[in-house]
């Protein structure tokens, strides 16, 4: 699908915006809403700890994902319950903007490649796992 500069500019300060209220805890949203956006601290500090060591990573669609196999259920869950936010997210704003939820999760996933810091990894459309 061809988006416009203006759409694409459009898509992803809807989904800026959007991970950062889930960032922030989803304090200006409707108390209906908050809680399928939200995440947990406990779960963002797992989630951030495992990124830093590099065993999970960003992946082209926008979500979590595990560089390796890990074992660690409490990580696994973190990783579900961060994952399951963001793709309401998505929803959300591809309903609001006219695109798929895979092109807001993709278009997020592009800003979120550019802001990650060295050493970290993500996951290309092609399914190659990278070290930025």
């Amino acid at each position: 699908m061809f988006l416009s500069r203006r759409r694409v500019s459009t898509l992803f300060s809807a989904v800026a915006t959007s991970l950062f209220l889930i960032a922030s805890g989803a304090a200006l949203l409707p108390a209906t809403i908050a809680p399928a956006a939200a995440q947990s601290d406990a779960a963002k500090m797992l989630v951030d700890a495992a990124k830093a060591r590099g065993a999970v990573g960003e992946q082209a669609d926008g979500l979590l994902g595990f560089v390796a196999p890990v074992a660690d259920p409490a990580l696994a869950a973190a990783l579900a319950e961060i994952n399951a936010g963001r793709a309401q997210v998505y929803r959300e704003t591809a309903a609001r903007t006219g695109v798929t939820p895979d092109a807001a999760g993709q278009a997020t996933a592009q800003q979120l490649f550019a802001r990650l810091p060295a050493g970290q990894y993500f996951k290309t459309l092609t399914g190659m796992w990278v070290r930025k």
